[in-house]
């Protein structure tokens, strides 16, 4: 029985430490919980000593995705049922999945020789497969590339548990705005995002992001096949070039021959290269798309240009990072921050390569 009780018990300290360990994915941060042994004689039944262990067990219940179970309290508190209140009002109002997945917490009361036993009953309002989905992320970066991944996909949700978290839904629009720049091939349609925090406080938060898109799945895959190829087209005559600064003016040349920018033009590559023309942003796009199909490193620029909304790139030439702005008349310019800075351009340098 001893063999028995120790492998259990170490089978509840991995499982309590909630649904990432369901999980297989890259920055996870997961904040573990006490273990949660069972009754002597009943391995249905969680044994609890004190209010803590009381909501750990109620936590790994949720986290199991259990629709019930038994929890036996043995501690000194009299008023038991008082405690099952307190426990199941904190997991369902300040635990992240207890919050986010949980729609009500019920109980039946059994007084036992010495000890209670209350009987829990669990009401969800998310599937197993939502709650499955869930992926942890600690940073920016971290965020960032689990929304790039969702967009890149055209997917329609996207669900963080997130640790060390303080921000508010702002700071995840940015990052949903950020990610989506970050792939110009399939920068495509800039959806609607509704982003939802369970609990709205604390460090370690459930951040549910709904994403609607305004054209349909179909057109935005088809768009996505008939860019990817117009960017091969465009590029094949440039892989005999062996130097950065003739695939740069290889990419330029058939950008502007083709009159990818466009004032009035759409916001996006595909408009750029397929369409009658894309805007600052487009043009930005279209750049990065090809650079990248060459294999230079190259982004999109979210900035202003005297005080208006404007799009550039920043590429990475032989000489080191250097501003580009396609959507500009008259021949293409290489240039450092000063130069950019002076002619009333505008960025966040935190976000931006120094070209220097």
């Amino acid at each position: 029985m001893r063999k028995i009780m120790c492998a259990v018990m170490a089978a509840l300290m991995l499982l309590s430490t909630g649904c990432a360990s369901m999980l297989n994915r890259d920055y996870s941060s997961v904040a573990p919980h006490s273990a949660t042994p069972t009754a002597e004689g009943d391995s249905n039944t969680i044994r609890v000593e004190n209010y803590q262990e009381l909501v750990n067990a109620l936590i790994y219940l949720v986290n199991q995705g259990e629709e019930s179970g038994s929890i036996r309290y043995s501690g000194e508190e009299a008023d038991f049922k008082k405690l099952m209140d307190e426990a199941c009002l904190e997991v369902k109002q300040e635990d992240p999945l207890g919050n986010y997945a949980v729609d009500y917490i019920k109980y039946s009361v059994t007084s036992i020789v010495g000890s209670y036993e209350a009987d829990v009953q669990i009401t969800y309002r998310r599937t197993r497969e939502q709650v499955a989905s869930i992926v942890d992320a600690t940073g920016a970066a971290a965020i960032r590339s689990e929304l790039s991944r969702a967009l890149s996909s055209f997917s329609s949700e996207v669900v963080l548990r997130i640790s060390y978290f303080e921000e508010d839904e702002n700071y995840i629009h940015q990052l949903v705005r950020q990610a989506y720049l970050s792939n110009p091939a399939t920068a495509l349609d800039f959806p609607e995002a509704e982003v939802a925090m369970y609990p709205e406080s604390g460090q370690q938060r459930i951040v549910e992001v709904t994403l609607t898109y305004h054209q349909p799945l179909q057109t935005l895959e088809s768009r996505r096949n008939s860019l990817s190829r117009e960017a091969e087209r465009i590029c094949q005559p440039l892989a005999e070039s062996s130097s950065i600064r003739g695939k740069l003016d290889g990419i330029t040349q058939a950008l502007q021959s083709m009159g990818a920018y466009s004032a009035q033009g759409g916001s996006t590559a595909y408009d750029a290269l397929l369409n009658d023309g894309g805007d600052s942003q487009g043009v930005a796009l279209a750049f990065s798309l090809l650079c990248r199909q060459v294999g230079i490193t190259c982004s999109v620029v979210d900035g202003q240009k005297d005080g208006q909304s404007h799009f550039w790139n920043v590429v990475q030439t032989a000489a080191g990072y250097r501003h580009v702005d396609l959507s500009r008349s008259g021949s293409v310019t290489y240039d450092v921050d000063q130069t950019m800075t002076k002619q009333g351009y505008v960025w966040d340098t935190q976000q931006v390569p120094a070209c220097s």
